[in-house]
């Protein structure tokens, strides 16, 4: 045998140790792929711009009434969404395994985040949801840190134990011990949504590694009956949630917001009423910058504004699975994948409660709605996805 062919069997060989795909036959990955990398990039840049935009328009009158300006929520998101960007450069920028030496300390510091939140004179109590700590002028959300912390973390032990998914106590088990106590901390708070989020980021990964479907079908129904329980636990918490089966009936109490943003809905028919000119702003919905700011897109925006949004958050959907089912290697796969779910997840449970159709939970519509930590943590979470999508086969 020459040296050259040894030298090309050498070559062969190593490229197969850096890459599962080539022992399994198929290419190895192909650094730089545009139409995946360019596509989600595209679609946060739109989807970001737009909130900005949207934020000012739903949040001016409010602002000006309460703190003498009209742009105080407007320099606040911008802020926010200059963070975000930064943030989305540096979770691009440095390698994967980077940060999956970060996870514990990720961890730790959501954690005791957590309960700091919950102490008196350090968290903030918004809307009866102790969820808030005040950095200056801003306020800081830990639970939307958690959600990323619990996504490294699930992803790296999934990783870590591949070749033992069969055994649910072992590979299922120790996320969902993390999950139960940053569950307990999140409903003290009580933040519902959050709680949400984090079920579907560790179901989601699960799911994609590999998890038999007994046991994960075992845990989606206990943790669904645990939440039916927490809601029922107290009167006015169920009384929200089963408003929406009958809003025309609690239009004047628990289904106040949403019939108002059904109202303000159907009257931006197909193409809106022009950006800035719609009424349900002028008191008529409260939180018009944050939970309910698809309602002022739809009114101001209409039918293709909607429509728009809805598009941008599928694409994103598809070109996320699209990311992960190419990913150069398992760690990758499943962060890709839990980010994804993530995303469209809480999406379709903000949008899903703006139109009547679920119950509300507080959550925030990514990248789209008021709230620093929100906008900054989805962006962060966004570098992550495309740091993926760059090295896809």
């Amino acid at each position: 045998m020459t040296r050259s062919a040894v030298r090309s069997r050498a070559e062969l060989r190593a490229t197969r140790e850096r890459h599962p795909a080539a022992r399994r036959g198929t290419p190895p990955p192909r650094r730089g792929s545009g139409v995946h990398f360019w596509g989600i990039a595209l679609i946060v840049a739109i989807l970001t711009m737009l909130g900005v935009v949207m934020v000012l328009s739903a949040s001016s009158v409010m602002a000006l009434s309460r703190e003498g300006s009209g742009l105080v929520y407007f320099q606040k998101q911008l802020l926010w969404a200059a963070l975000g960007v930064a943030a989305l450069l540096v979770t691009l920028r440095v390698p994967l395994h980077f940060w999956r030496r970060l996870t514990g300390v990720a961890l730790l510091v959501s954690f005791s985040l957590m309960v700091a939140v919950l102490l008196p004179g350090v968290g903030r109590e918004v809307n009866g949801a102790r969820a808030w700590i005040d950095i200056g002028p801003l306020g800081f959300q830990p639970a939307e840190l958690m959600k990323l912390a619990l996504l490294l973390y699930t992803a790296d032990l999934l990783t870590r134990r591949a070749d033992r998914m069969n055994e649910a106590r072992t590979t299922l088990g120790p996320p969902l011990v993390l999950l139960g106590a940053a569950g307990v901390l999140i409903m003290v708070q009580p933040d519902l949504g959050s709680g949400l989020v984090l079920v579907a980021i560790v179901l989601a990964i699960a799911f994609i590694g590999g998890t038999p479907l007994v046991p994960l079908a075992t845990v989606s129904a206990g943790a669904g009956l645990l939440g039916l329980l927490f809601v029922a636990s107290a009167p006015y918490r169920r009384d929200r949630w089963l408003a929406f089966l009958d809003l025309a009936s609690h239009r004047a109490d628990e289904g106040f917001q949403v019939w108002q943003s059904l109202v303000g809905i159907a009257s931006g028919g197909i193409t809106g009423t022009g950006l800035g000119a719609g009424k349900s702003k002028w008191g008529f919905l409260p939180e018009a910058h944050t939970d309910f700011i698809f309602a002022i897109l739809a009114e101001e925006l209409g039918l293709v504004g909607v429509v728009v949004v809805c598009a941008l958050f599928a694409a994103l959907g598809v070109l996320g699975i699209q990311v992960a089912l190419r990913a150069e290697d398992r760690y990758a796969m499943l962060l890709a994948g839990g980010i994804t779910a993530w995303l469209v997840v809480q999406a379709l449970i903000n949008i899903g409660g703006v139109v009547g159709m679920l119950p509300l939970t507080g959550l925030t519509l990514p990248f789209l709605s008021f709230g620093g930590t929100s906008l900054l943590v989805s962006m962060a979470a966004a570098g992550l996805l495309l740091n993926v999508a760059r090295d896809v086969r």
